[in-house]
């Protein structure tokens, strides 16, 4: 959601110092000692009263979290975000026959490290934080009780999945091509304005299509969620024409860039109709069992019967890792080439007609590529982005990547990003 475009790199405490302040009173990890890469489990984590602890990290309500959304309350969000599955219906996304397995990093690789990790932990409301570099895990830690076998929520890193099954359906010609307009897939699109955007503005969140994320307390995504996804509890209007109702043209498409929920939903029609398969079954098919991963993921669908492109994919922190290895090879996983190389070259890179999606433009700080957000530091580097904290970062140089899962957004993760690259990059 737009909050997580808000995210800046203004506070510059040093780690070390933001541990004095933040450590009294947290509970020492427990299962396992601090003599490897993990996995590290804390029943507790910073403020956890505040994030429902002596409640047990209660799972919200069905039947009101369907109508009201998105953002509970802090002391539902742990409960909540791992636990999408209890709450609204999901689609299975089955994991691989022979799980691959990471390697674990060695106590004097990660103990020069492991202070600033600790620091960071103890002040941030972090539910899951994993750092490897390649096929070696350096630090794997949970909080507030949660583990590996839990699925946590994606927030909005999801849209970047959709994007890069997008580009898995042009490199096998489903999608001829991004220049295509999103009506030429989806005829209940014909005519609209959002039918009439082409594929690669939509992937851009360049459609010029008014659509107010933010406007009115979040009103017209409030719309979309109450008539596509809770749907038939209050709305009969289906997928394509909750979509379609938004349809004021305020900017030509590709010349101005606007964080849009709705647009990786218009992306999701397309790849259903051009592929002919629900988005689970494409993932799990193309990218979710070549890689390895060792559990299931859980998709969250709308009134439909569709998978929802811009929030509710659920997966365990090491398949997280698995897919940020995979981007962070450029799509190949141990000699195959799982997405194209100059897909994912395109999707993180800004060409010269697109000065709107440059670091510092299409963001204060960040700029932004197919569904994914560019990093600004010099060399290529991406991630996705999830409101709440959820965050994939990728490193291709150095094949560093980490996997981060919270309850709140935190400006120090990129502090604690860069002293990882600074340490092992």
């Amino acid at each position: 959601m737009s909050s997580e475009q808000r995210t800046t790199l203004s506070r510059r405490t040093t780690l070390a110092g933001l541990a004095a302040t933040c450590a009294a009173g947290l509970a020492a990890p427990t299962r396992r000692a601090w003599a490897d890469a993990g996995p590290i489990f804390s029943p507790t984590g910073p403020n956890a009263e505040f994030y429902g602890a002596e409640a047990g990290y209660p799972v919200p309500d069905a039947v009101k979290a369907r109508w009201q959304g998105n953002p509970w309350q802090p002391a539902e969000r742990v409960g909540a975000f791992t636990h999408i599955d209890e709450i609204y219906p999901t689609r299975q996304v089955r994991h691989a026959a022979t799980p691959w397995t990471f390697k674990r990093a060695t106590a004097d690789l990660s103990d020069s490290f492991r202070p600033e990790v600790t620091s960071y932990l103890v002040c941030n409301p972090v539910t899951g934080l994993l750092i490897a570099k390649d096929d070696q895990i350096l630090f794997e830690h949970y909080q507030y009780g949660r583990t590996d076998r839990d699925r946590f929520v994606s927030q909005s890193m999801v849209k970047s999945i959709t994007g890069l099954l997008i580009g898995l359906a042009v490199a096998e010609g489903a999608i001829k091509s991004v220049d295509d307009t999103a009506e030429t897939y989806v005829p209940g699109f014909r005519g609209s304005e959002y039918g009439r955007t082409p594929i690669r503005d939509l992937l851009h969140m360049s459609s010029g299509v008014d659509f107010g994320e933010e406007a009115e307390g979040g009103r017209d995504l409030n719309r979309l969620w109450r008539d596509m996804v809770a749907g038939g509890w209050i709305s009969d209007k289906g997928t394509v024409n909750s979509i379609i109702q938004f349809n004021h043209r305020i900017a030509p498409p590709g010349t101005r860039f606007h964080y849009a929920s709705i647009e990786p939903d218009v992306l999701g029609m397309v790849l259903r109709s051009a592929s002919g398969k629900s988005l689970s079954d494409y993932l799990q098919e193309k990218i979710w069992q070549p890689i390895g991963t060792e559990a299931d993921a859980k998709w969250l669908l709308d009134a439909e019967g569709f998978e929802l492109p811009h929030f509710g994919f659920n997966a365990v922190l090491r398949d997280y890792a698995r897919l940020a290895r995979l981007l962070a090879h450029d799509g190949v996983w141990d000699g195959r080439q799982i997405i194209p190389a100059q897909w994912l070259m395109d999707a993180t890179t800004v060409r010269s007609s697109d000065g709107h999606l440059a670091p510092g433009k299409a963001d204060h700080d960040f700029g932004y590529g197919y569904l994914l957000w560019l990093l600004p530091w010099g060399q290529r580097q991406f991630a996705m982005f999830g409101d709440f904290g959820q965050r994939i970062c990728v490193d291709p140089a150095s094949k560093i990547v980490m996997v981060h899962t919270g309850l709140e957004q935190t400006t120090e993760i990129w502090e604690l990003w860069l002293a990882a690259l600074k340490r092992f990059g």
